[in-house]
């Protein structure tokens, strides 16, 4: 008996030892996801506020989403018919109202402890493959529309009568340079708009309690065919900082609709960017009346053409690169894009170059399973250390080999010094030229934000 009560009085210290221990870890995660809000200055970062649900690993994820959209393993020719799940796609007002908590969700990439995990994300000089991430991003995306979207009178057993499919990337910030290919990363994120049939979808990268990257992505919702729309459940905030999260979310969606024409690729240069024209003309042509045409000035020191700072590659998919609706996963799309993006940079710069942000991924046209893939990836404008690459993805059908744009990505990337000046040298390349300074001003915007941010925090602290 005594020793019944002496082991019971050591398992009680050991529970108030590990009672305090866990309140201690939570403290930390808290002081840690603070310091996070503070340094983003962000409403939508709410993992502090609805923590718990966790959907595993990454690998889990894939195997959820399958399950729910009931994916067949092998390959079909013509694709399994999905038409007999139209009559259960609901009516937009027999969808209940969701919240952000609702949706909320983390996954793991255990790169720990798994090294048969870590080995597909890792590059030859040990640094972690941000392509592979990119395509665990719109993994993720497409999970947290599965769990968002309710449909309460789908009887049970009965496949998602949904496809969601990624309309674009808004952006990807790389918020710390220091990932690590040999600690975990958590993936957490949620709602953070809905439309009729679309959604905006914010997602975080974390390892060590610290946020190392943002992304915000749109995706949109279509029916059991992928044939025309599907409606979603409608978006309503159970607190206020969701209200905050939303505000912003709805100033990115109004940004994003006032954006869409805007482009200099669409829209006739202004003066000020006449006026850039002209000189940018005159720096590669000359003044002189008696030049040939087409001759170019011979190039100014630490400079380079547009027409000779790109790389270009040809990708033949396979069945098991494809979706769930049978094209090819835009997953493996970008994460392409940003491989060959990277080769590009560091033969630019003679180095290699840290990737900084990704922004404006359009998605155009989805990718036949039966096609080739090109894609090419230009420098086209550089500031100091930095460059902007515009990469074009092309499908190609792979009978008649004619071309259709599938993507289009901008991303900006760092040097380890001041990169050579870029110079266009034809009208077309001078309106990608106006179009990456545009990019890179905006990038250059979400850095500044991101150090005043960085700063207010210090001084709270």
């Amino acid at each position: 008996m005594v020793c019944l009560i002496r082991r019971t009085r050591t398992l009680q210290k050991a529970a108030g030892v590990r009672h305090l221990w866990g309140t201690y870890k939570i403290l930390k995660k808290e002081l840690h996801l603070s310091a996070c809000r503070c340094y983003l200055g962000d409403a939508c970062d709410v993992e502090g506020y609805h923590p718990g649900h966790h959907s595993g690993t990454m690998q889990e994820v894939i195997q959820k989403i399958n399950e729910r959209m009931n994916v067949q393993s092998t390959y079909h020719t013509p694709p399994f018919c999905r038409a007999q799940l139209l009559k259960h796609q609901p009516n937009r007002e027999d969808l209940p109202k969701r919240s952000m908590k609702d949706s909320y969700t983390t996954a793991v990439l255990p790169f720990k402890e798994d090294e048969r995990i870590r080995v597909h994300y890792v590059n030859h000089l040990g640094r972690l493959r941000l392509g592979r991430l990119m395509e665990d991003l719109d993994l993720f995306a497409v999970w947290i529309c599965h769990r968002h979207v309710y449909v309460p009178k789908l009887p049970k057993g009965i496949p998602m009568p949904y496809t969601f499919v990624t309309l674009l990337v808004d952006k990807v910030e790389i918020l710390q340079d220091s990932l690590s290919a040999f600690e975990d990363i958590e993936l957490s994120g949620h709602v953070s708009w809905a439309g009729n049939s679309s959604m905006e979808i914010t997602i975080y990268l974390r390892q060590e309690m610290q946020n190392m990257a943002r992304a915000v992505f749109m995706m949109v919702s279509r029916n059991a065919t992928n044939t025309g729309p599907a409606p979603v459940n409608p978006l309503e905030p159970a607190n206020e900082l969701e209200e905050r999260c939303l505000a912003d979310a709805q100033r990115r969606q109004t940004v994003r609709k006032a954006n869409q024409h805007q482009s200099v690729l669409n829209k006739r240069p202004t003066k000020s960017d006449e006026q850039l024209m002209f000189e940018l003309f005159q720096r590669t042509k000359g003044k002189s009346l008696v030049h040939d045409i087409g001759q170019t000035l011979a190039l100014p020191a630490n400079s380079a053409y547009m027409s000779k700072s790109y790389q270009s590659t040809m990708l033949h998919p396979f069945p098991d690169n494809r979706n769930a609706h049978n094209t090819i996963f835009g997953g493996y799309i970008m994460r392409n894009a940003v491989e060959i993006s990277i080769i590009t940079a560091s033969i630019y710069s003679s180095g290699r170059p840290q990737l900084q942000c990704i922004l404006d991924v359009a998605f155009y046209n989805p990718v036949p399973v039966d096609s080739f893939i090109k894609i090419t990836a230009y420098v086209v404008y550089t500031s100091g250390i930095y460059m902007q690459l515009m990469t074009i993805v092309q499908a190609l059908n792979a009978n008649t080999l004619e071309k259709l744009t599938s993507n289009a990505f901008y991303l900006t990337f760092a040097g380890e010094l001041a990169v050579k000046e870029l110079l266009p040298s034809s009208y077309q390349e001078t309106l990608w030229y106006l179009n990456g300074k545009k990019k890179m001003e905006v990038f250059q915007q979400l850095k500044q934000n991101q150090e005043k941010h960085s700063k207010q925090c210090k001084q709270k602290a």
